[in-house]
């Protein structure tokens, strides 16, 4: 909790020294210069949140390497056609909390790797957990096993971050290295690779190299990373490189959809969703 502390603090104290640093510019006034100082936190906050101004970094390095590799021909749900089968990798009714196949209803479309993602979790009553909102453990989804979504090779495993503490109301404090905080990478097909991150820390049970099958469990949902509260992200990319692949629209096989009430955020009308694709605002299960 002092970290957390540390972190708001520093949050103000950095705007603190940048303001009294613009009025010593038109004033002698000694306290101004002494304040200035307080811009320093600057470097305490990015030290404190160090994977996400780093991860922010390479996101956006990562976009200018699509870009140019690209350049707008990105892969789309009426260009992409793959060969593998995929299935929702859970088991059980969840939620899609964030997540589409279309610009209107992507959480994250001008971020071309996670165009195409999705976060779930599940719900009981409308909520996603019951009890004490800052523990992992009230979550319905926290602990639920995450199952490879087609048969592949893993081919990278992060599994060095402790969950993000819950702080209410959207906030958290992330004590991850990396964004997506414990991850897997399954390649399914030639430049068809699957994402499965924020999982639980010491819950993965595969390895890189090793082979693994539709269903196979692969580790338990978790909190780890740029993460509110547990869920799990999943996404298809075209490569394994987490900040240069490109995000791949994915249709999934023998599932049911319904519609949820999740919060005020419009969602694609039922009749409007081809066979096979999810949107935010549904609770989805394999068939």
């Amino acid at each position: 909790m002092f970290l957390y502390r540390l972190s708001v603090f520093s949050k103000w104290a950095k705007y603190i020294g940048l303001l009294s640093y613009l009025l010593s510019l038109f004033s002698d006034y000694a306290l101004f210069s002494y304040l200035t100082l307080f811009a320093l936190f600057v470097v305490v906050e990015i030290a404190l949140n160090a994977s996400v101004f780093f991860g922010s970094i390479a996101l956006l390095w990562g976009m200018l390497v699509i870009k140019r590799r690209y350049r707008n021909k990105l892969p789309s749900v009426e260009t992409f056609r793959s060969s593998v089968i995929y299935s929702l990798p859970f088991e059980g009714h969840w939620a899609v909390v964030n997540g589409g196949f279309t610009q209107e209803y992507s959480h994250s479309w001008n971020i071309p790797v996670q165009r195409y993602a999705y976060d779930f979790l599940q719900m009981e009553s409308g909520r996603s957990y019951s009890g004490n909102e800052r523990e992992v453990g009230s979550y319905h989804c926290y602990d639920k096993a995450i199952l490879s979504p087609a048969d592949g090779v893993v081919v990278k495993v992060n599994n060095r971050s402790n969950d993000s503490l819950i702080l209410g109301k959207g906030r958290y404090f992330n004590r991850s290295n990396h964004i997506a905080g414990n991850y897997v990478i399954i390649k399914h097909a030639e430049d068809q690779y699957s994402l499965l991150a924020h999982l639980k820390k010491d819950s993965i049970v595969v390895k890189a190299g090793e082979k693994v099958v539709r269903a196979q469990t692969l580790a338990r949902c978790g909190n780890s990373g740029n993460s509110t509260e547990p869920h799990l992200h999943f996404h298809l990319q075209n490569g394994p490189n987490f900040y240069t692949s490109v995000g791949l629209p994915i249709r999934f096989s023998d599932i049911t959809i319904q519609p949820c009430q999740l919060d005020g955020r419009p969602v694609m009308p039922l009749p409007s969703i081809p066979d096979g694709f999810i949107s935010r605002g549904y609770i989805v299960q394999n068939g």
